[in-house]
């Protein structure tokens, strides 16, 4: 008889505070319940995450593996071959895998020949593209850009040239606490016609989501430091 074999859920989790209850589906709750194992960008953050949902789980008794980007990747390997049970990886903010370190720890589990189970939940670029009226037929996901500026600005203006020609979405982030010079930086490099949607504290009681072109921004700019933003061209 076959032995079933070890699964690894992907847990999505909150990207504004205190919206557990709003946002986490049922299926997500469970699935931490009946985990003793996780990978994790961050072991503090991740033990406040599991309290935070009041499910009876003695944190103490839990298994936290650390994942982050400078995890070497042999360490992880070892970690996965010694699981002798299911384990699940819970990112910092929205789905483990998507701009997340967590993406190792599921490449390794397919070589393993393990069951990968995806859960549904919030995904701040998806939920972004969703609400910026832009193309959601093609887009390309850039992750961070360069912090040189003079990279920064070519990086921007060849994104705004594939936005154009392609007619592609193009979305990417930057560090919530350098969000507004990021912005700064975006309306010097764009044409005054370019569409800009910025997506900022998604799903968060200030949640604040708008398109509009350039030449709009530059009369109104939001002030976005410190809170976790996507932006898209389109």
């Amino acid at each position: 008889m076959n032995q079933p074999r070890t699964k690894l859920y992907l847990i999505p989790t909150i990207l504004a505070e205190d919206t557990q209850h709003q946002v986490l589906s049922p299926q997500i709750v469970d699935s931490i319940k009946n985990l003793n194992v996780f990978f994790v960008e961050n072991v503090r953050t991740a033990r406040r995450f599991i309290s935070s949902l009041k499910i009876g789980k003695v944190i103490d008794e839990i298994t936290f593996i650390e994942l982050h980007k400078d995890t070497p990747e042999n360490v992880t390997m070892e970690h996965m071959r010694s699981l002798r049970e299911d384990a699940g990886v819970l990112s910092e903010a929205g789905c483990p895998g998507v701009a997340d370190p967590g993406a190792v720890a599921v490449g390794i589990a397919h070589r393993l020949g393990m069951q990968v189970v995806p859960l549904v939940g919030p995904s701040s670029i998806l939920l972004a593209l969703m609400s910026s009226g832009l193309s959601g037929q093609s887009f390309a996901f850039h992750g961070y850009l360069p912090i040189d500026k003079a990279e920064r600005k070519k990086a921007l203006q060849q994104i705004e040239r594939d936005a154009r020609q392609h007619g592609q979405t193009q979305i990417f982030m930057e560090t919530p606490f350098r969000n507004n010079s990021f912005l700064e930086a975006i309306l010097e490099a764009c044409a005054p016609d370019t569409l800009l949607c910025i997506a900022a504290n998604v799903t968060g009681n200030d949640e604040f989501i708008k398109t509009l072109p350039v030449k709009n921004w530059k009369m109104n700019k939001p002030d976005l430091h410190k809170k976790p933003t996507i932006f898209l061209i389109g």
